[in-house]
């Protein structure tokens, strides 16, 4: 199982770039073994709340991982996201990553745990 955490970037576009750069190497990488893979994003950045970098990690994930989806629905590997709240436990987090990797047929789907997403415009 390959899980990509996201980590914090500042609007500068070499962090960004670096920060995309390192979830590809892992999603070649688990493509190549054919092999599931989840990324995991605070759902802050998902709704564009924490900062235009990280905002633009978090989409970019999100859409690689639904274009990953398609191509990993045709050789029987997995492709999603997990987007956790800022007070979520990373047990659980964690928990919900190793499901949507070990999912059979669930894929380019986003999971959120937590609940500051509700009554939200969400991506």
């Amino acid at each position: 199982m390959s899980v990509f955490w996201a980590r914090p970037v500042g609007d500068d576009w070499r962090e960004i770039r670096d920060e995309l750069e390192r979830a590809f190497e892992m999603s070649r990488a688990a493509a190549q073994a054919e092999a599931a893979f989840v990324y995991v994003v605070r759902h802050d950045d998902l709704l564009g709340r924490g900062g235009a970098g990280d905002a633009m990690v978090a989409a970019g994930l999100l859409s690689a991982a639904r274009t990953a989806a398609a191509e990993g629905a045709r050789k029987g590997w997995t492709a999603n996201v997990v987007a956790y709240d800022s007070g979520a436990d990373r047990a659980s987090v964690e928990r919900w990553a190793e499901r949507m990797s070990a999912s059979d047929g669930v894929t380019g789907e986003l999971i959120r745990v937590g609940a500051s997403h509700i009554g939200k415009a969400l991506p």
